[in-house]
């Protein structure tokens, strides 16, 4: 989201091809189509993926089980309310480049005061939210349940599909596009994602995008200091080391 936020397609993305890649969940080994999110596609190596089924954070009726929750009326129903299809990973920091403080749920909760800091004037009638922030030091926030849309996305487009807040999940890491996030933050965010894997089949690991790259030329974040090596290491994805920089 970086520090302002909109609703609502910008350029879509250039067909690539897929490359296929082993998969096993516990079971007998499938093959798996990796599209273009994936660093592999350009890297043109052997994925395998290892989907822990030991995290213990779940989704119950929507919401994070063990998160805190701060509800936002930024919000309202899915065009489809059984299609979340997709996750796009945000940095986001009130006043920009600053963290800590309360700022980023006052924005999410219409209650941010524009005489608090000069950037907040131009922000405060923002109407924005995503469905989960992970702060600085891991705490987890939720604000919108994932069944409902969250105002995260605004103008995007993913793979010719518009308007990306019908059918995706936000997820707000508290950080900069020059400061290298937390690594409690990479913890919390591969325990979510992979609650979030657990709770809806149409969410997976190459369905993990940043902001950037559903609104190229009009976002950042999560930024270059995010990495998306770690984060897929994470999630036991690769079995490969990556040459340094090869990420999303």
């Amino acid at each position: 989201m970086n520090s302002e936020a909109e609703e609502g397609a910008g350029p879509g993305y250039i067909p690539v091809p897929w490359i296929a890649a082993s998969c096993r969940d516990g079971g007998p080994g499938r093959e798996m189509r990796i599209p273009a999110v994936y660093p592999a596609n350009r890297l043109g190596v052997k994925v395998e993926l290892f989907f822990d089924s030991v995290r213990e954070m779940k989704v119950i009726d929507h919401w994070l089980a063990g998160a805190r929750r701060v509800e936002s009326c930024n919000c309202d129903d899915r065009p489809d309310a059984g299609d979340m299809s997709l996750v796009v990973i945000h940095g986001i920091s009130l006043p920009p480049g600053e963290f800590g403080g309360d700022w980023i749920e006052c924005l999410f909760t219409n209650t941010l005061e524009p005489t608090a800091h000069p950037y907040f004037e131009s922000i405060c009638g923002l109407r924005v939210s995503a469905h989960a922030l992970i702060r600085r030091d891991g705490e987890i926030v939720q604000f919108v349940p994932f069944h409902r849309r969250a105002w995260h996305a605004g103008v995007s487009n993913y793979q010719g599909r518009e308007r990306c807040n019908d059918f995706s999940i936000g997820i707000e890491l508290e950080g900069a596009d020059d400061a290298p996030y937390a690594d409690v933050q990479y913890e919390r965010l591969a325990d979510v994602l992979a609650a979030l894997f657990a709770a809806y089949p149409g969410l997976s690991p190459d369905r993990v995008v940043g902001h950037s790259d559903i609104a190229p030329g009009r976002k950042t974040d999560p930024g270059p200091s995010f990495d998306w090596e770690r984060l897929y290491r994470l999630l036991s994805i690769f079995d490969s080391p990556l040459p340094k920089g090869e990420g999303i």
